[in-house]
């Protein structure tokens, strides 16, 4: 069996793509998700990777969870932070609960992920840790403050606790997604894609779950040892930095 990978919000989307890929790639894969179970119980019908509910924005239900998974496969050597949620509105309307729900969720998850897989890859002298931040995270979004707040924090996290991995043979990088055709996307409206998104796409076109997932792998790779604390673009040039 390969090293044990887990993904956050695993079971549809970007993240059913990652987990998918990274199965494929060899590693034993295991998912979170958070409330969908009819949707949980298909993904791992159809594909064989086990499904563990829990909320990433509680500590207490992440100790939990990844001790279930460690129990089940085995020490967690991968941790792909992908788990997160919208709640988007203007900010004169945009209420606390609104604002605490994203940041918990967003940025807060990935400390409560992250925290209790990380002494045993200290221990272990190697980790990955890959978070999915986002394009909002990188140049704003109107009507996303609290979305765009929390995953511009999602980069903060990625390159301080790069410097802390580093000697460890710990490595913690993000990927800052653009517009990419999962469920969510395309349920904006067909002119509103058309005329209003792809236009800023370089590429001309969403981006594919797939495509993301590819990078994810990478970055998980013995191969890929010498990167830390990076952000990998994959917007189709809609953003360059």
């Amino acid at each position: 069996m390969g090293r044990v990978a887990l993904v956050t919000g695993g079971t549809r989307g970007i993240g059913a793509a990652i987990a998918v890929a990274l199965k494929a790639a060899g590693y034993t894969v295991a998912v979170n998700y958070a409330g969908n179970e009819e949707a949980a119980a298909a993904f791992t019908r159809e594909h064989g990777i086990p499904a563990y509910k829990w909320d990433v924005s509680s500590y207490e239900a992440c100790e939990a969870g990844t001790a279930k998974v460690v129990a089940d496969l085995g020490p967690i050597e991968i941790l792909v932070n992908n788990a997160g949620i919208t709640r988007d509105g203007m900010f004169h309307k945009m209420t606390p609960a609104d604002w605490n729900a994203v940041i918990n969720t967003n940025l807060t998850g990935l400390f409560n992920m992250t925290h209790p897989v990380w002494g045993g890859m200290r221990d272990r002298s190697f980790g990955r840790i890959i978070s999915i931040s986002s394009i909002n995270g990188q140049k704003g979004q109107m009507g996303q403050v609290n979305y765009s707040a929390a995953k511009a924090g999602d980069l903060g996290f990625t390159k301080a606790l790069a410097q802390e991995g580093a000697a460890k043979g710990i490595t913690v990088n993000a990927i800052c997604p653009g517009y990419i055709a999962t469920d969510m996307v395309k349920k904006v409206p067909e002119k509103v894609i058309n005329e209003r998104i792809i236009p800023h796409i370089p590429v001309g076109r969403l981006g594919e779950p797939e495509e993301i997932a590819r990078c994810v792998v990478f970055l998980a790779s013995d191969e890929a040892g010498f990167i830390t604390g990076s952000t990998l673009t994959a917007n189709g040039g809609q953003y360059m930095i």
